[in-house]
């Protein structure tokens, strides 16, 4: 089975590119999704990070405090650095035992990173990395559409992420989601197929 890790900036249309595979039939694996799920009690995330960062960082219900935690992290660069220690390889072991369940003709996976190419620890799980590509302008019209932070948040996650010339350097297939979603759904087809031979 190959494995396609699949990255892009935040507003990059990663989701959606992501979606369009799994309408082919393709299964997807996500780390934010395996990320959310590690953030709801009872968890030993949770657990660790009241230990290292303080209860006040979880909510009433248990769960984490994403809003009070994305300030923390952005204001204390170390902080960023203690909350991917606790996070990263639990990820990465949820990530690979779902990869390892799969049938075994599947002819190949999508493993959705979006640090993909700030943690390097996928580098040798994936055949191919393919990255959603798009302006700056556009990631930042986009987040603010979907999520509602202000101008200057954006920016603030923008630069955190690996610089957008890396990543086109770093990337063995790029989609520029620039355009329409009928071009989109195009480019992930062809893509489709080659991924299957």
């Amino acid at each position: 089975m190959r494995i396609i890790g699949l990255t892009g900036g935040i507003g990059s249309g990663k989701s959606t590119v992501a979606h369009l595979f799994a309408a082919q039939g393709v299964p997807i694996i996500d780390t934010d999704d395996i990320a959310h799920a590690l953030s709801i009690p009872p968890s030993p995330v949770l657990d660790q990070i009241a230990q290292v960062f303080g209860p006040e960082y979880l909510s009433d219900n248990g769960s984490l405090d994403r809003a009070r935690m994305r300030q923390h992290i952005y204001a204390e660069p170390a902080a960023k650095k203690k909350l991917e220690a606790i996070f990263h390889p639990r990820i990465k072991d949820v990530a690979i035992q779902m990869l390892n369940d799969l049938p075994d003709h599947t002819p190949y996976a999508i493993l959705a990173v979006p640090l993909l190419f700030e943690t390097g620890s996928y580098s040798h799980i994936i055949d191919l990395s393919l990255l959603v590509d798009c302006s700056i302008e556009q990631q930042i019209a986009r987040v603010q559409a979907r999520n509602g932070l202000s101008k200057h948040e954006i920016e603030a996650i923008i630069a955190s992420q690996c610089p957008r010339t890396t990543r086109i350097e770093l990337a063995d297939d790029i989609i520029l989601n620039e355009t329409t979603l009928a071009h989109l759904q195009s480019t992930v087809s062809t893509l489709h197929q080659r991924y299957q031979d």
